[in-house]
């Protein structure tokens, strides 16, 4: 009986492309990761594409100011008080009322970041806005606006938040 021959013979015919060889259990492994790991980036890229989009929108949304009537301010008041009340009610004294991308500072936050007195010259569209409406009525009823970075992607400035206060001033 004449044995049959699955190896062809040969230095590098296995290694060759376009073989016809059968792969390793090793190879096929390597194979199925490196497979699953192009699927993974694939999906993070799309995920990745997505969230950016949706940033570069918010940005877009929000560097545009609202027309302030006063049937608008209402809108935005109200649910603001209920929220306020809320907050109150759980025994908190702070409330983040507004978070943003700092590209809507036109020094991408690095005021703000430093506690610059003048921040808040460098706020463009709705979240000028949202100071602005904070100093000419919140203020005067008693509350603190905080505003820090909340947000650190690489190290670098990311979001900020704007906090609502209205507990007791430490000393």
């Amino acid at each position: 009986m004449e044995t049959l021959k699955t190896k062809p013979e040969g230095s590098q015919a296995e290694h060759e492309l376009g073989d016809e060889t059968f792969m390793s259990a090793a190879d096929l492994r390597n194979y199925m990761t490196e497979m699953q790991m192009a699927k993974a980036v694939k999906s993070t890229d799309g995920i990745t594409g997505r969230a950016e989009k949706a940033r570069e929108d918010l940005i877009k949304r929000l560097s545009e100011p609202l027309d302030l009537t006063p049937e608008r301010l209402k809108e935005i008041l109200e649910p603001l008080r209920s929220k306020l009340r809320a907050a109150a009610a759980r025994g908190q004294t702070e409330l983040m009322v507004m978070r943003f991308p700092n590209a809507l500072c036109t020094d991408k936050g690095r005021a703000l970041n430093n506690a610059d007195p003048t921040w808040p010259e460098t706020l463009t569209g709705r979240p000028r806005q949202a100071y602005e409406l904070w100093r000419d009525q919140l203020r005067s009823a008693g509350f603190r606006l905080n505003a820090m970075i909340i947000e650190w992607p690489g190290g670098l400035p990311g979001d900020v938040g704007f906090f609502l206060k209205w507990g007791e001033q430490k000393k």
